[in-house]
């Protein structure tokens, strides 16, 4: 099993270096054929935007993680419990065999009984002439309950599988995140200081002028009623807060971070993950969206970004690394995304 020393410790060294990503301020020498810097910060954005994906992969792999570990726990526990009735059964077969052979030997219902296979004592229980009813019904709970024990093994091992190859995932998309971020770096010490500076000033200044605009919008916007509308209202209390990785409050956030406590806030507990989270409320038609509708993005087959419907086609998200919560517009896809669907929780 994973633990969460280790998890929080993969979320605080993802955290540090998005913090760097939000300043965009990298100390390197300077090259000699610095790129565009238009083109530059186009490619750090697309770069962000994957390392957002790959850490929302991340988090639908920790909670597919998390439920098998529950289950194998659960299961683990099923298999001890049999494990000591078998034993029990044994015990009291073992006086029954002690018995006989004081009277006469061990007959050939026992001997089938303590054989490697136990369906040669059921084919041959309905004959044995030697064992009471009463014993006999023993000997019928101690094949049942040996083979439960088998079958529940067998479980346990597909679980203790599965619960791996979860792992396997999140410690792959992990590094996944942290790669984009890297050539997001490398790209950005490619540029001499006074670049990166002017490059930090020109992102500083749009997401101080997306706030403002943010703010104003949800001014004068329906945020509606329900739990829904609760959310909403969570959610826009956060715009201007950072994005960060893995983070859900109470001044950072990734998306699906975001998305989970504000729904928290109206009363529904959901897990820390976009896809996992596509799969609570009822569907929704996109021309049927309403404010505090959950609206799902992503690619290739896979839901990697959510958000909360304002109206007017635009959320509030958390989007990426380097950015904050915000209000956004959207339609059949947002930036590299396609829209995957809606749910009203």
């Amino acid at each position: 099993m994973i633990s969460r020393k280790s998890v929080r410790s993969a979320i605080l060294g993802i955290t540090s270096t998005t913090l760097l990503f939000s300043n965009l301020i990298f100390i390197s020498q300077p090259s000699q054929a610095a790129p565009n810097l238009a083109d530059v910060r186009l490619k750090v954005r697309a770069l962000q935007e994957d390392a957002a994906s790959a850490g929302e992969a991340a988090q639908q792999a920790q909670v597919e993680l998390n439920s098998l570990n529950r289950t194998l726990a659960s299961v683990q526990k099923q298999a001890a419990a049999q494990a000591v009735t078998v034993s029990q059964f044994k015990a009291s077969l073992g006086n029954i065999a002690r018995e006989q052979y004081k009277s006469g030997g061990i007959s050939q219902s026992m001997e089938l009984l303590f054989s490697s296979d136990p369906s040669l004592y059921l084919a041959a229980a309905g004959s044995l002439e030697a064992v009471t009813r009463k014993q006999s019904l023993q000997l019928r709970q101690y094949s049942a309950a040996k083979q439960r024990l088998t079958a529940t093994s067998l479980t346990v091992n597909d679980k203790v599988a599965l619960a791996k190859a979860a792992q396997a995932r999140y410690t792959a998309q992990q590094a996944a995140a942290q790669d984009k971020l890297a050539q997001a770096e490398k790209l950005l010490a490619s540029l001499t200081k006074a670049e990166r500076e002017r490059l930090a000033r020109l992102v500083n200044d749009q997401e101080n002028a997306d706030q403002a605009a943010s703010n104003a919008l949800v001014a004068k916007a329906n945020l509606g009623s329900g739990r829904g509308a609760l959310a909403l209202r969570f959610s826009i209390k956060q715009i201007g807060d950072r994005y960060v990785f893995g983070a859900a409050g109470p001044t950072l956030w990734d998306c699906s971070g975001l998305t989970m406590r504000a729904f928290g806030a109206a009363g529904v507990s959901m897990p820390h993950s976009a896809a996992a989270q596509a799969n609570y409320g009822k569907k929704v038609a996109f021309n049927e969206l309403q404010p505090g509708d959950l609206v799902f993005f992503g690619r290739h087959h896979y839901i990697s970004h959510v958000g909360i419907y304002l109206g007017g086609g635009r959320m509030v998200n958390a989007p990426h690394p380097g950015a904050r919560v915000k209000v956004e517009s959207f339609s059949g896809s947002f930036g590299s995304l396609s829209f995957y669907g809606a749910r009203r929780i």
